[in-house]
């Protein structure tokens, strides 16, 4: 990780709120207003024999239950998260020398939620999720082929949401935040779930 910026705060227990989401939302906020892309995020996850893998999506919500993302259902990572529905995501914002890492289980949204957010798409991205096979070999000849056949199919007419496309809700059960200091005596505290609400403890850095 990069040195602790000259005006970056250390990390106390005393400024984290007693729930872990609630300060996600306060630093997403301030990452949203200084970090190009803040909401670009590590997803990883790991197959039925229990090989990991990772790669980048996009949160596109958080709330009291959990952070959400959207893809393909029958791409790498929905099949993975088919054979174990367990995942990982860290979000890295250089310029705040800020990270956060959450593990949890996951599921799939309701096709309502999935339906909503498909429909707030710009069409071009409808289109192209809808002819994808994702994570599958293809010829990009094919792909735009695919792509120019649809938009030939639906002249005006609304774009639906394919039922192999939708949301995951990552229900966390612990929430790290760390904080870049100098000489690499960084700010780290965890939180985990428990019986009665979320513990927190410092972790070494």
């Amino acid at each position: 990780m990069s040195p602790r910026r000259p005006d970056s705060p250390p990390l106390d227990r005393e400024q984290l709120k007693d729930d872990p989401v609630e300060q996600f939302a306060d630093w997403f906020e301030e990452a949203r207003a200084t970090v190009p892309l803040a909401e670009a995020m590590t997803l990883a996850t790991v197959d039925a024999e229990c090989s990991p893998d990772a790669r980048m999506v996009l949160l596109k919500g958080v709330g009291s239950d959990g952070f959400r993302f959207f893809t393909n259902y029958e791409s790498t990572k929905g099949n993975q998260l088919a054979a174990n529905a367990r995942a990982a995501l860290i979000l890295y914002w250089r310029e705040l020398d800020r990270q956060v890492r959450i593990r949890g289980s996951v599921e799939r949204l309701s096709p309502e939620e999935s339906d909503a957010y498909f429909a707030s798409r710009p069409r071009d991205s409808q289109i192209g999720a809808a002819v994808s096979p994702q994570s599958r070999p293809i010829e990009r000849d094919e792909l735009e082929r695919r792509y120019g056949d649809l938009v030939g199919e639906l002249g005006e007419a609304e774009v639906r949401r394919p039922a192999h496309w939708g949301g995951y809700l990552l229900r966390p059960d612990a929430i790290e935040f760390w904080q870049g200091r100098e000489s690499r005596m960084h700010d780290r505290f965890v939180y985990s779930r428990q019986p009665d609400g979320w513990g927190i403890q410092r972790l070494a850095p």
